[in-house]
């Protein structure tokens, strides 16, 4: 039998990204937070110090900070026809696991979604018909708007110190940032990083071509910065372990370099790591939530009881959690009714390598978020009339790493092992480079996420099962992008080009991004949404679920910038709102 503790007032299911800015949000207003987390304690100093950190089989290959496929995993399938089978070893997207989360692998790319993807539902048929949108796309828009996320955007840039060069400043066009980006109230904190001879040559091919091409905005700091919490970050050195690494110079931003100094001295709150939460409860009528079950390291049961449940690990858990908890009612895609698991969403990541004889490209001087961008096809800042698809997606020039074992450019034709193999890497890796799109990806009624009714976990609860594949839209979208990625290849003047489209089904074994969304959907209505615009759950007001399980769908950008927005959104709500007068924010 559970062991009973004493009731927590308001209890954090997962302390990653955006455990550690609830935390430090509520804390920071005086109220006492219990954190739960199933990894385990992660410090810079210690776990990260460059004396170590640098060591591609122990983190990449050996998947140091990602979950274990042993202890977590899902089922997977392409089409609701096919038997879904266990995803046995990390390959797609990698979930981060312990302290930190997955934010403390992330390249520091940070975006915010455009104005439109907010409203994409409204302002796509306002503007085409709604014949644009195909009957099997569950589009809809999100509950919130740009305007009203502007603000927490801004905080979260710089409470990370966040580096670009801004491109609308209350209305007004800036030289040299993104025409297309929304309205900002202010610039970005720091200066952006300062780029090397392959984003260089992609930013000068593409205004060559008439494009707008602006520095990605990056959590890679480009000089040292103090944020408003007091905590202090030094500048990035360019070594290129972003992605799939922690960093050991306080030079990216994550939980670890922004918050954790200043919240664990707080004596409102209190964290328990390696303890798995198992359950969230609720009383006999369903409609209050009661605390969580959990396990701790040892196989030792407790109950936890808690004043408000705030469910913030990653999307796939969230999910997960609330599926197994019995709480909402699961999306039936032959009917369409039910919204938990519906509008699962994925990213597309096409690219083009390219090859050049005569410059030195040195992609060992790297950084996660160092590279030049172009938007001028993403959201719907072109007209998509006679295209088949909607939305676009960024892309860039990025320099990330020349990492020995992973930084594999060889052209086309070329063996994938063996002496022509090795000297085809020895002659192309200083002058190779890729472009890239991070394409969006439109909720279809056949991708969501349920139960498996095979495969269980550890813990006796069902296996979440993912039914996911690209759909036309997205495969419109690769053709109508590919052609502009070879254009932009092509007037860089190199050598040759090889092209490496995804698809036409999505695979689950190599990896792409980390950039899973959806199930657990944000909206105006209870009928077509898991939780409100606060991201409050409509059946049980005493629990929220923060993360990228909110998102309708996934735009063309990197999720952490929007994330983050709103779980310091949801934060303000609660704390403004929810704590002074317990109930629903929004009348369902």
């Amino acid at each position: 039998m559970a062991q009973r503790l004493p009731t927590a007032d308001v209890l954090l299911v997962g302390f990653g990204w955006t455990g550690a800015i609830m935390a430090q949000e509520l804390t920071q207003a005086g109220h006492q937070v219990l954190a739960i987390e199933r990894g385990s304690w992660r410090d810079t100093s210690t776990d990260f110090a460059p004396t170590f950190i640098q060591d591609e089989l122990r983190y990449r290959y050996r998947g140091h900070l990602f979950e274990q496929t042993a202890q977590e995993t899902l089922t997977f399938r392409n089409t609701p026809d096919q038997t879904a089978l266990p995803m046995r070893r990390l390959g797609s997207f990698l979930p981060g696991t312990g302290v930190g989360g997955s934010i403390l692998h992330w390249n520091g790319q940070a975006f915010r979604f455009l104005p439109y993807d907010f409203e994409i539902r409204r302002q796509t048929a306002a503007r085409y018909g709604q014949t644009m949108i195909p009957a099997d796309m569950t589009l809809q828009d999100w509950g919130v708007t740009y305007d009203e996320l502007e603000p927490y955007y801004t905080r979260w840039e710089e409470l990370c110190g966040i580096s670009g060069q801004a491109g609308n400043l209350s209305g007004q066009k800036q030289a040299g940032g993104n025409p297309f980006e929304g309205p900002r109230s202010k610039p970005y904190p720091t200066p952006p990083m300062k780029q090397t001879y392959g984003p260089v040559l992609f930013g000068e091919a593409a205004r060559s071509l008439k494009l707008h091409p602006f520095p990605c905005p990056s959590g890679n700091m480009s000089q040292a910065y103090t944020n408003p919490l007091g905590v202090s970050m030094a500048p990035c050195t360019y070594c290129g372990f972003c992605e799939k690494f922690g960093c050991g110079n306080y030079s990216k931003a994550s939980a670890q370099t922004t918050i954790l100094p200043v919240l664990m001295e707080n004596k409102n709150f209190v964290l328990r790591t390696e303890c798995e939460v198992t359950r969230i409860n609720v009383d006999g009528s369903g409609r209050q939530a009661t605390g969580v079950t959990y396990v701790d390291a040892h196989g030792n049961e407790f109950e936890q009881p808690a004043e408000l449940v705030i469910v913030c690990a990653y999307i796939l858990h969230n999910v997960h959690l609330l599926m197994t908890s019995g709480i909402g009612t699961r999306y039936d895609p032959a009917t369409g009714q039910g919204t938990l698991g519906k509008n699962y969403c994925y990213q597309l990541t096409p690219s083009v390598d390219i090859f050049f004889d005569d410059k030195i490209l040195n992609p060992f001087v790297g950084a996660g978020a160092l590279g030049m961008i172009v938007d001028d096809w993403n959201g719907d800042n072109f007209d998509h009339t006679g295209l088949g698809f909607i939305h676009g997606g960024y892309i860039a020039g990025y320099m990330t790493t020349g990492r020995p074992i992973e930084t594999e450019l060889v052209p086309e034709g070329t063996p994938k092992w063996g002496a022509e193999w090795k000297r085809a890497f020895v002659k192309n890796y200083l002058t190779s480079m890729s472009i890239s799109l991070m394409g969006a990806v439109m909720p279809n009624k056949a991708n969501y996420l349920d139960l498996d009714p095979t495969y269980r976990d550890v813990y006796g609860r069902p296996l979440m099962r993912m039914t996911y594949d690209f759909k036309q839209n997205e495969l419109k979208l690769q053709d109508f992008a590919m052609g502009k990625m070879v254009d932009i290849a092509n007037a860089m003047k190199p050598r040759e080009i090889k092209k490496a489209p995804r698809g036409p089904h999505y695979d689950i074994a190599p990896y792409q991004s980390t950039h899973n969304t959806g199930g657990a959907i944000m909206g105006a209505n209870r009928h077509e949404s898991v939780v409100n615009r606060y991201l409050q759950h409509w059946d049980v007001p005493n629990l929220f679920v923060i993360g990228a399980s909110a998102f309708p769908h996934n735009s063309g950008y990197n999720p952490t910038g929007t994330v983050s927005a709103l779980a310091l959104w949801a934060a303000t709500a609660i704390r403004d709102q929810y704590l002074k007068h317990p109930g629903p924010l929004v009348p369902s």
